[in-house]
C-alpha cells in the first residue's frame, strides 16, 4: 500500500516538475544555458510583459525577466533583462523598446562599437522607437502644412479669377460693338480703295504713255552710242598706223648705218676702244697697288725717277733669283 502511494506521489511530483520546466521553457527560460542580467529605465513601456523577447538584428538573444514601477523616480519603469551571457554589449548599446505591427512588444539591442564593455547588472541606454502612428503623424504635418498653403493659394486664385470675371464682362460688353465699328471701317476702306485703284489706272495710262512717247528718243540714243563707239575705234586704228609707220621709219634709219646708233650696232671700233681702256685702267690699278709711293708721294715723282725705281727693283729680283740654288728636278 505504501508502496503504491509512493509511486503515485513521484510520478505526480515529476509530471509537476516536467510542467513546470516546460512552462517556463515555453516562456523562453533556458535552464541549461546561462544568461546575465541587464537593467533599462523607460518613461512608458506600453504594455511591455515578462517574457517578451530581447532581440539583436531579429535573433532572440534573450528575455524580460522582471518589471517594475521606480515610484521614487516619477513612476519610471525598470525592465530587467536576462541575455545570454555569451553577448557582449558595450557602453554604447541601446535599448529600443520596440512595438510590432499585431501589438506585440520586444525590446532591440542596438550594439554599437565602443573600446568599454558593460558588467553584468549595469543599465542600458533606453529608447522608444517610433510607431506607425508617430511616423504618419510626422509624415502628415508637413503634409497638411502644404496642403493648407495649396487652400491658401486656391482661395487666392478663385478672387482673382471672379476679379478677372468682371474684366471679361465689361471685355465682351465692349466686343458686343466691335462688329458694327468693322463694318464701317470695311466699308471705308473699300470707297478709299476703289478710288485709290482709280488713281493707278490712271497713273498706268499715263505711265503707258510716256513710254510710247520716249520710244523713239530712246531708239536715237542708241544710234548716238553705236556712233561714238565707232569714232573711239577709228581713232583707235589711226593711231596704232601712224605708231607702226614710225617704227618702221625708225628700223630703216638704223639699217642704213649712216648714225651713230647703226655704227654701234654695226662696227666694233667701240668695243675694241673700250677693251684697251679697260686693259689700261687694270695696268695702272696693278702699278698704283706696287708702288702706291709714285702716286702719293707729297709731289709725286717724275717719270725718270720712276724708270729708275723700275730699273732697281729688277735688278734687286735677279741678285736674288742668282743667289737662290736651283731646285734639283
Amino acid at each position: 500500500m505504501k508502496t503504491k502511494e509512493f509511486k503515485v506521489g513521484l510520478v505526480v511530483t515529476i509530471a509537476i516538475a516536467m510542467l513546470y520546466f516546460g512552462f517556463n521553457y515555453l516562456k523562453g527560460i533556458d535552464f541549461l544555458s546561462t544568461t546575465n542580467k541587464y537593467y533599462a529605465i523607460y518613461d512608458n513601456i506600453d504594455q511591455l510583459a515578462i517574457s517578451n523577447p530581447v532581440l539583436v538584428n531579429g535573433y532572440p538573444v534573450g528575455r524580460v525577466s522582471r518589471i517594475s514601477i521606480l515610484q521614487k523616480r516619477n513612476n519610471h519603469v525598470l525592465v530587467e533583462m536576462e541575455i545570454e551571457s555569451d553577448i557582449i554589449l558595450t557602453d554604447s548599446t541601446k535599448a529600443i523598446l520596440n512595438s510590432e505591427l499585431l501589438g506585440g512588444k520586444s525590446v532591440l539591442l542596438s550594439i554599437l562599437p565602443s573600446k568599454k564593455s558593460l558588467n553584468p547588472g549595469d543599465t542600458l541606454r533606453a529608447e522608444v522607437a517610433k510607431g506607425m502612428f508617430d511616423v504618419l503623424s510626422e509624415t502628415a504635418t508637413p503634409v497638411a502644412t502644404d496642403l493648407q498653403t495649396t487652400l491658401r493659394k486656391f482661395n487666392t486664385i478663385i478672387d482673382n479669377l471672379s476679379k478677372n470675371s468682371q474684366h471679361l464682362e465689361i471685355i465682351f460688353t465692349k466686343l458686343e460693338t466691335t462688329p458694327e465699328l468693322l463694318n464701317k471701317t470695311l466699308i471705308t476702306a473699300n470707297g478709299k480703295i476703289e478710288d485709290l485703284s482709280g488713281t493707278f489706272k490712271g497713273v498706268a495710262d499715263n505711265l503707258n504713255g510716256t513710254l510710247h512717247d520716249l520710244r523713239p528718243t530712246i531708239q536715237n540714243f542708241k544710234i548716238i552710242s553705236d556712233s561714238l563707239k565707232m569714232l573711239k575705234l577709228n581713232q583707235t586704228l589711226v593711231k596704232m598706223q601712224q605708231t607702226i609707220s614710225n617704227l618702221n621709219q625708225t628700223l630703216a634709219r638704223l639699217n642704213k648705218g649712216d648714225n651713230t646708233v647703226s655704227k654701234l650696232l654695226t662696227e666694233d671700233t667701240l668695243y675694241v676702244n673700250l677693251n684697251r681702256l679697260v686693259k689700261d685702267l687694270d695696268s695702272l690699278a696693278v702699278h698704283f697697288n706696287n708702288n702706291p709711293k709714285h702716286f702719293l708721294g707729297p709731289l709725286g715723282k717724275s717719270k725718270a725717277k720712276i724708270e729708275r725705281d723700275k730699273r732697281k727693283e729688277e735688278e734687286l729680283k735677279k741678285q736674288v733669283a742668282a743667289k737662290v740654288p736651283a731646285k734639283k728636278p
